[in-house]
């Protein structure tokens, strides 16, 4: 019976397959139901039962090693099968990629920003964690001041007081502290404050501010500036200055851009007036430039700020900014086509 055993296992070893009937050959020579291996298990019954457990054994291995011969082959095969498939079929369509698109308020952003970089301002970025004297001291807003009221505060910490900044103006006083005059920057941003949450109104959006720090700056160059940057953007060059208050600025004043009043939706938007309110601005106040060690005897400059969200709002005809941050696929797919 072992010398069987052996004969066969060394026929199994031996066996070459060349092609898939051979492999079907062997599979009905060693392992079918009247193959030689079930033979041997056949003939397994008369061995003496002191016998038994070794040549057990030895049937078992010759079993196993048929049978990884032939699973062996076939993964082969099968494998090269997938591979020519894969590689060969070139007319077989492509898979198609979905492309994504830049949300609105990253396609204002860079638009905005492109706007100014074309006239000279660059890029500046703080922290969104700020201290007390970034975010108000330093903009003329010293401790009880009631300008302070105008806005609920995040506070992370108090004495000393940190908290998440209230606006982009923080960066601009980082930026005159390291660097100086002359001073052309844009600090865009995410800004926080204590609000509800509504339509028109959330407690996180976007910033972006300008500061311009010269010798001989005067209004006349603010308008000019914020004129361009309106016509680039807005397609409409005509403003308007409304006086108003900020404690970095003085004087301070509200831009209007003159939209028209074309069609129903424009009568919505500006109220019936024509003019749509798009940023503050003014010029920076001397106690501002004193703080950040710049000279007002010698220096003068001017700033302005704009929300980004509150720009997109209007450039897109949407009407709530919540949509802005709910990531919902269905409002998003719908800038695909815009190139910024």
């Amino acid at each position: 019976m072992k010398q069987k055993i052996k004969k066969l296992s060394n026929e199994v070893n031996a066996f070459k397959f060349e092609s898939s009937d051979d492999v079907e050959n062997f599979r009905i020579k060693y392992l079918s139901k009247k193959g030689l291996i079930n033979s041997c298990f056949d003939d397994f019954k008369s061995v003496s039962p002191k016998d038994k457990k070794e040549i057990g054994k030895l049937l078992n291995q010759l079993k196993i090693s048929a049978q990884k011969k032939v699973e062996g082959y076939n993964s082969k095969e099968t494998n090269t099968n997938n591979h020519k498939k894969t590689i060969n079929d070139i007319t077989k369509p492509g898979e198609i990629i979905s492309e994504g698109s830049r949300h609105p308020i990253s396609i204002v952003r860079n638009r905005i920003v492109e706007i100014f970089s074309n006239i000279g301002f660059t890029i500046s970025e703080g922290p969104e964690i700020e201290d007390d004297w970034h975010n108000f001291t330093a903009l003329n807003l010293p401790e009880h001041h009631p300008a302070r009221d105008m806005q609920d505060t995040f506070f992370i910490e108090k004495n000393p007081d940190y908290l998440l900044r209230t606006h982009t103006s923080s960066v601009q006083i980082r930026y005159m502290e390291n660097n100086k005059p002359p001073i052309r920057t844009i600090s865009p941003g995410r800004v926080y404050r204590n609000e509800a949450i509504s339509s028109r109104s959330h407690c996180f959006f976007h910033q972006i501010e300008g500061l311009s720090i010269d010798k001989d700056v005067s209004f006349a160059d603010l308008k000019q500036t914020l004129e361009y940057f309106t016509s680039k953007l807005f397609g409409k060059s005509k403003i308007r200055l409304r006086p108003s208050y900020f404690p970095f600025t003085e004087p301070s004043a509200e831009v209007d851009v003159y939209w028209g009043l074309e069609n129903e939706t424009d009568y919505r938007m500006t109220k019936g007036t024509g003019w749509l309110e798009i940023m503050g601005c003014g010029m920076v106040d001397p106690n501002v430039l004193e703080n950040c060690g710049i000279s007002p005897k010698d220096y003068s400059g001017f700033a302005f700020g704009m929300g980004i969200d509150r720009i997109a709002l209007l450039l897109y005809q949407i009407d709530d900014i919540r949509l802005f941050s709910e990531n919902d696929l269905r409002f998003l797919k719908q800038f695909k086509r815009e190139l910024f």
